[in-house]
């Protein structure tokens, strides 16, 4: 109820604003104002029932960002506010998607660089060939969807332990079941301690409000968020073995290994221009993509028999996620929107000055599992909070794991359900939710303990 008073507020309140550094209208009571509102909601329920329309995230985004900068400029000339001014508030959007969409395009075009040459099956087909028992995967599997996703995003990390997961259990539904709901944990919790592991913590990052190595201190509260559930859910795996399966290793095509390095290179590189030079650190990660492009063409020119294919670096960019690059900058301009209206603001003393920022921070994570965390934390980025760095990772934890609660709280969990054959699903996730939520209670308490 009182979330709902907090709504209502923001909708029906008109007052001056300031957000990303530029005057917002201060026209959140009028009806086109409230319209704009609307849209958003609209679209976004669009965004939540993908799994059913099977119609892409970033088409309804990207038309409402469209509706809602046009009415936003209708209402700055009634205002009489300056073409000017409000271009320099659009420009600000448009600012915070290029940095972010050039470095995801990089990090989007190694992971595909790295699963074109069979870095990623090739571990897969070890995993299997292993023969493990059900117990000993949950566990592997879990630690490395952990780990992976801190370098790689939590969507990629899920769904390349998953497919090991479905190869081993298949014959076995609850195993698939438990051992997707532990992924979609360990893919998220993974996420939030390093800022190339989750695109919330990349936005905090290339924000400002954390150095590079500041989030690291968020290490112990993920492992314990990851390990809470992990620890109930285990009794719960099947103590059995699996059915032998054969299956013959996959090769590493040429240059594999030397891609990998190139990938760590490039990570220490956007760290050293935002760190050491003060750049933003797409332009590091930009070096990093030339260095690939001519490591490619050496590849290319000097390919060997087994090699049929050759590499194309330029195929590599072409497969990157364009949906969730273009969903984000339908999210960065609709967001942007609203607060250039005045709404972020209005949240923002709702829930930050009402609540308090420990309560909002926390309160962002619960509602992270039911919309994507991307606008959520945009949301918070351009409300101008004052938050101290424990606060500001408090709020990356939260938001990075929240969507942990339900398996649609996340692109990990949307994902897994589409890969499972209906063996992992809402309601089955669902019967976890408690045990996540001791895991998201208890890596905020270890937070306070280690960073407070």
């Amino acid at each position: 109820m009182r979330f709902l008073l907090i709504l209502l507020g923001v909708l029906l309140v008109p007052q001056m604003a300031m957000a990303g550094g530029f005057e917002s209208l201060g026209m959140t009571g009028t009806e086109r104002g409230i319209y704009t509102v609307l849209i958003f909601i609209i679209a976004y329920g669009f965004v939540m029932t993908e799994e059913f329309t099977h119609m892409r995230k970033s088409k309804p985004v990207i038309l409402a960002a469209g509706i809602i900068w046009a009415h936003a400029a209708i209402l700055a000339s009634q205002k009489g506010v300056s073409v000017e001014a409000m271009h320099e508030a659009f420009e600000y959007n448009l600012k915070e998607y290029a940095e972010l969409m050039l470095f995801l395009l990089v990090a989007m075009t190694y992971i595909n660089s790295m699963a074109e040459r069979n870095v990623f099956e090739a571990l897969r087909s070890w995993l299997v060939r292993r023969q493990f028992g059900y117990r000993k995967l949950f566990l592997i599997t879990g630690i490395i969807t952990f780990f992976l996703s801190a370098v790689a995003d939590n969507l990629t990390a899920a769904l390349l332990v998953g497919a090991v997961v479905m190869a081993v259990g298949a014959d076995n539904e609850k195993f698939v079941s438990i051992g997707f709901v532990n992924l979609v944990v360990a893919a998220n919790a993974g996420g939030a301690f390093c800022p190339f592991g989750d695109i919330t913590t990349l936005m905090v990052w290339q924000a400002g409000y954390a150095e590079f190595f500041d989030f690291f201190k968020l290490f112990i509260p993920s492992t314990v968020n990851y390990a809470v559930p992990a620890a109930i859910m285990y009794f719960a795996v099947p103590d059995e073995q699996p059915k032998v399966t054969s299956e013959a290793a996959v090769v590493l095509k040429p240059g594999a290994i030397q891609i990998c390095v190139l990938f760590l290179l490039t990570i220490v590189t956007a760290v050293s221009f935002k760190q050491g030079l003060h750049l933003p650190p797409f332009m590091g990660m930009m070096v990093g993509l030339s260095v690939l492009m001519l490591y490619g063409f050496f590849l290319k020119k000097n390919r060997r028999a087994e090699d049929e294919v050759g590499f194309d670096i330029f195929n590599k960019v072409r497969l990157a996620e364009w949906d969730t690059l273009l969903f984000f900058f339908g999210v960065v301009f609709a967001v942007g929107g609203l607060g250039y209206i005045g709404y972020l603001e209005l949240l923002s003393g709702a829930m930050y000055d009402g609540l308090g920022a420990t309560t909002a921070n926390i309160l962002v994570g619960i509602i992270s599992a039911i919309v994507d965390n991307i606008p959520v934390m945009f949301a918070v980025l351009n409300m101008n909070v004052d938050m101290d760095l424990y606060q500001w990772l408090l709020v990356t934890l939260t938001a990075g794991v929240g969507g942990s609660l339900l398996s649609v709280g996340s692109a990990a969990g949307v994902a897994l359900m589409g890969q499972s054959n209906h063996k992992y699903t809402f309601f089955s996730h669902l019967k976890w939710t408690p045990a996540i939520a001791a895991g998201y209670a208890a890596s905020i308490f270890v937070h306070y303990l280690v960073n407070g």
